[in-house]
This record gives structure tokens, sequence and C-alpha cells, in this order.
């Protein structure tokens, strides 16, 4: 089993990467001084995941919307005991995570890394559903879907979503509906994770104090040996175009709370990475507190310190997303969308395009000296399908007319929707 080790050009950092005789795909960053240990084992499998077929299957199967974010919270229970409970020995902080298109479980600690290592693989590869279970976990699940209805924040963005997404199931709440979850049984569950948690659709990462030949060891004798299946996932058909413009709703709020999202083409791999860090890049400019917009939104008290930017990117989908609280959303989105198709025609601000590119440049350098933020870095490479360290080499070698590029084909206001929770 060859060790190769992959070198950051831009700071010098560095990783080992296994591809392990299970299958299995592991990264491990040894840093040298740190006390710490942050370990994750991921699946490429979140909640769009609802379409997929193997190299057995003669047809796609479909399953109901919220099965990867309900496998994740089964898997913590096994037949005697539940996983938390064997952490609470070792001192590790656990937890998990599901999203659109991963499902992570995760440890970090200052002592008896190996033994909580042992613990996650054990218990990630173990599944036990049986009815009881499974109809208990509808109960809690369908409680906590309820809630999630409840919150303006998670309204918001979803309401954004379902006006731009006309068959994409981005657009489809990560724990799905009282009745998506309500045909979820444990033969369902056993043919998702028989096909998801196979090793070679998934990752090991461990950054801190970590020693590879140990950590080798440890997957030497846990990892159960598997055949790859030739996973394929695939998604309905998607427009370019959004479905509407403007989408409100009324909830318990203080004061209006918008999305302004632009719905952008997909990409995937290298080429997405380079668009989102180029996008967030310019979108960063638009908005930022020293910007034209931002002083003229101050000054007519449209915005507050809510005001935000992101780029939120994954399998099929990419959107621009502006956000925060206005008295006036609809004029916020108006003068947004004038200021983007000003700055298209006279351009970025130069001098402000080099404060952000290198205050973000720092940000990530910064990053390196933090484990949960360079095991978090490792498995998003995985999961995008890029290497560790192309983030940072794409913002070192991006330039003004790359982000203006970026500006003028993917900031389409034509493609714009504004969600707002009156």
């Amino acid at each position: 089993m060859e060790i190769q080790e992959i070198y950051c050009a831009q700071t010098g950092d560095k990783c080992n990467y296994i591809k392990h005789a299970s299958g299995l795909d592991i990264y491990i960053c040894e840093m040298n001084g740190f006390s710490t240990t942050e370990a994750l084992f991921g699946t490429k499998y979140g909640s769009i995941n609802t379409m997929f077929k193997t190299k057995d299957d003669a047809e796609y199967t479909v399953v109901p919307e919220g099965i990867a974010h309900f496998l994740e919270h089964k898997l913590f229970e096994n037949e005697d005991c539940d996983a938390f409970a064997l952490y609470a020995k070792t001192g590790a902080n656990a937890n998990a995570y599901t999203s659109f298109d991963r499902t992570c479980y995760l440890y970090s600690c200052s002592d008896n890394y190996l033994e909580s290592l042992k613990i996650l693989l054990g218990f990630v590869q173990s599944p036990y559903f049986t009815k009881e279970t499974v109809d208990k976990e509808q109960g809690i699940i369908g409680q906590e879907i309820k809630m999630t209805n409840d919150n303006p924040g998670w309204r918001v963005l979803f309401n954004m979503l379902r006006s731009m997404y006309h068959n994409h199931p981005v657009k489809i709440d990560i724990a799905g509906t009282v009745e998506s979850i309500a045909k979820i049984d444990a033969e369902l569950l056993y043919k998702c994770y028989n096909t998801f948690y196979n090793l070679h659709n998934m990752v090991l990462v461990l950054a801190g104090n970590v020693n590879t030949e140990e950590v080798l060891e440890v997957a030497d004798e846990l990892l159960k040996p598997c055949e790859d299946i030739e996973l394929e996932t695939v998604f309905p058909e998607e427009p370019y175009e959004i479905i509407e413009k403007e989408v409100y709703e009324h909830l318990p709020v203080g004061m209006p709370i918008f999305n302004i999202g632009i719905k952008c083409a997909p990409l995937s791999g290298y080429e997405r990475l380079k668009a989102n860090m180029e996008c967030y890049i310019a979108g960063s400019i638009i908005s930022d507190p020293s910007a034209p917009l931002y002083q003229k939104l101050i000054e007519q008290n449209l915005i507050n310190s809510t005001f935000g930017y992101e780029v939120f990117d994954g399998d099929g989908f990419f959107t621009l997303i502006f956000s925060g609280e206005s008295s006036d959303p609809k004029k916020l989105r108006d003068m947004l969308t004038e200021e983007i198709e000003r700055v298209k025609k006279e351009g970025l601000d130069r001098q402000l395009y080099d404060s952000i590119k290198k205050s973000s440049y720092g940000e990530m350098v910064m990053e390196s000296n933090n484990t949960e933020a360079v095991a978090s870095n490792l498995i998003s490479a995985f999961m995008s399908e890029t290497m560790p360290y192309d983030q940072i080499k794409i913002l070192s070698e991006m330039t003004y007319d790359d982000v203006m590029a970026a500006l003028n084909t993917r900031f389409d206001t034509k493609n714009l929707v504004l969600s707002v929770i009156e």
C-alpha cells in the first residue's frame, strides 16, 4: 500500500494520501506541535441523491426524500448501545451531519485518537435497523421537520430554491417531508446503506496530532474490503431559467428577511471550484462595506449588519446568494441589480479586488494552522472531486480579468429570484 505525499507549493503544507486495499480513500495531515486531532469519515451521499443505480441494476432506483439524513440518525445506534456512549469513554467530542451532497461522521479529541478512530470505523460500518427503531425515528425526525418549517431563515432559503429549480432535488429540505419519511422502512435503509456506504464512495480524513502508520494499522484491522459497485447518481434535466422572480411568505419576524439568488449553470470538479472562488471575489467586491452599493443601502436604511453574500454550489446546482434583513427588499433588489449591471460595464474596483483577494488568501493561510479547517478542506476536496490545496492554488493564480469574466457570464440578473419572509 503506497503512501503518496501531496504538497502545497504556495504554503509548504503537505498531507499523505492512501488508496486503501478496502477501496477507501484516506487523507492524513500530520501537524507537528498540535495537541488536538480532527477526524471525519464521510460518504458522497446527501439529500440530493434520490436517484441512483449500480452495475447490477437494470433501472434507476428512486427513493423517498430525506433518507440520507434518516440514515445518519440511525447509524449511531447499534444492537447494544449508541456510539455516543462509546465516545464518552475516550473523551472525544463526536457529531455527524448530512448536507445536500454528503454525510459525515466526525470527532475531535486531545487524547486517545486511535481508540476514537476504532469507534468511528466500527459503528459506521455496522448498520442495525429494525421496524421498531425506524418507526421511533420517524416520529423524532417528523418533529425536527416541523421545527425547521417554522424557522424563517430556513424558509426564506428553500422558498428561493423552489422558485429557481424546476426539477433538481436541491429544492427539497435535507430532512425530507413528514410524508416522504413515512415511506422509509428498514429494507430501504439497508439498500441505501449498502449502495452509498460502499468504501469506494467514502473517505477518511485525519488532521492534527496523528501518525500515518498508526492510522493505517487501525484501517487495516477494521476496514471491510468491498467490491466497487460502480455507483451512478443522476438528476432530472434542469432548465437554465428560473420559475418565478419573487416569492413571499408571512411568518413572525421583527423585520422582513430576504434571499436574493442568482441561478447559474452548474459545473463540476476543478471548473466548479474555480468559478466558485471567482464569483465569491466578484460578489464580495460588490457587497463590501466600503463599496458604493453598501454605502447607499446603509444611507437609505435598507440593510443592517446581517447583510451578507455567499456562493452556494454542488452537484448539478450553482447559486449566488445575497441575504439579510431589509425594510424594503424590492428596492434593495432593484439597487443590487442596477449595481451588478453597472460594474459589468465599468469594471469592478481594482483596489477592492486586490484587498479582498489578499485577505481571502490570508484567511486560507491561517486555516492551515487549524486542525478542524484542514480536515474540512481535505474532505471538501474529495467530495468536489478536486485535489487538496487546489483552492489556494486557484486563488494565487486568479487575475482581475478572471473575476470580471465570471461576473459577466454568471451574474445573470435575468435569472434572479427575490425570496422574502414578511
